[in-house]
């Protein structure tokens, strides 16, 4: 199986006829049990005409940049650099039309946001922000911090977040999950002398 870095990728990324110039604009080849149509142009990995199979292939890439970014605790995806968008091993890179509609679907499924009006960077939410609002309460019970005071950057890098997936959270995503826990009145935020002094009392 390839792999990018520790990275095992899905069959569907290394499977030659997905990304091999054709002669002939439309052939037939199969995933698993599914007959799947696909246009190649240029040695670019193109989305696909036929809309059954355009839609297996949006999911099959949205499962992947999720689990992709997940393991490998990345939030933010530049399209025209993300590392997932070429396979190097065959020369083939997805067109820029796909990526944007990859990304884009995962937007409109609250699981991204673009940051930027030129779609040049996406925030990548593998866990959705009310999902981090509940870890960071699971952490706050798991570690009897019920009635406690810490910094923002102890949550994300500090040792009691070791080995969950809050240690190198984004600091964008946990200021919006605290910002939600602090609406529902479980914490309340307060600014220090820097950005980096902002510290959070927990009451739940």
């Amino acid at each position: 199986m390839q792999k990018l870095g520790e990275f095992k990728l899905p069959n569907f990324f290394n499977y030659p006829p997905y990304f091999t110039y054709m002669k002939d604009p439309l052939e037939t080849w199969i995933v698993g049990l599914t007959s799947v149509h696909i246009v190649v142009e240029m040695g670019l990995f193109p989305l696909q005409p036929v809309k059954d199979t355009r839609e297996k292939q949006i999911q099959l890439w949205k499962e992947l940049i999720l689990d992709y970014c997940k393991t490998q605790k990345v939030f933010i995806v530049e399209p025209e650099g993300f590392p997932l968008f070429t396979n190097s091993g065959i020369e083939r890179s997805l067109s820029h039309e796909a990526r944007e509609v990859f990304l884009s679907t995962l937007v409109s499924e609250g699981r991204a946001e673009w940051m930027d009006k030129g779609h040049r960077k996406c925030l990548i939410l593998w866990h959705r922000i009310q999902e981090w609002a509940d870890l960071i309460l699971r952490f706050v019970k798991d570690n009897g911090l019920e009635d406690s005071v810490m910094t923002v950057e102890e949550i994300r890098s500090g040792t009691e977040s070791r080995g969950t997936d809050l240690h190198g959270i984004d600091r964008i995503v946990l200021m919006r999950a605290l910002k939600l826990l602090e609406h529902k009145g479980k914490l309340a935020i307060f600014k220090g002398t820097s950005a980096d002094d902002e510290g959070v009392k927990f009451s739940i």
